[in-house]
């Protein structure tokens, strides 16, 4: 009888050690975009307390992100250009729950005007009669400032 009681007394000291153990971000999918895991992950440290207390930290750590990048660029190393964009996304993320703004919703908002607006750029250039290889930046580059205008 001794026995039993000294295994359900480990038994549950071990549970006790797991749920301590348990992270805050157990429950967020690994499935999920990237983007979407960002914005989840802020959220869970923001409920814990660790965050700015308003937007403007979140977009002076932007600005330091962004000149991170740039020094990285000016070194040319890959390895740190890849964190620094990473980082750059992370953060972006970070104002977008801020903002309360899906970064998801925005980011795909934001594809869809793109493509919108380079298809003008093409339907434009065939109108002409005219090829990608037959064109310049500059003519493309007027063509979707008209495409602006025009709220493609």
């Amino acid at each position: 009888m001794e026995k039993k009681k000294e295994r359900v007394v480990r038994r549950r000291k071990r549970r006790n050690v797991q749920k301590q153990r348990r992270s805050i971000f157990g429950k967020i999918s690994g499935c999920s975009p990237s983007l979407s895991q960002a914005y989840q992950l802020t959220q869970k440290a923001s409920r814990v307390g660790f965050d700015w207390p308003n937007i403007e930290g979140v977009l002076n750590k932007l600005e330091e992100e962004m000149s991170e990048l740039r020094e990285a660029l000016s070194l040319r190393d890959r390895r740190k250009i890849r964190e620094e964009i990473g980082d750059l996304l992370f953060v972006l993320a970070n104002v977008s729950r801020f903002l309360r703004v899906d970064p998801e919703e925005a980011l795909k908002k934001s594809l869809d005007k793109f493509v919108s607006r380079f298809q003008y750029i093409e339907t434009s250039l065939r109108r002409e009669g005219k090829s990608f290889s037959q064109s310049n930046l500059a003519e493309m580059d007027r063509l979707w400032e008209e495409s602006k205008k025009k709220g493609k």
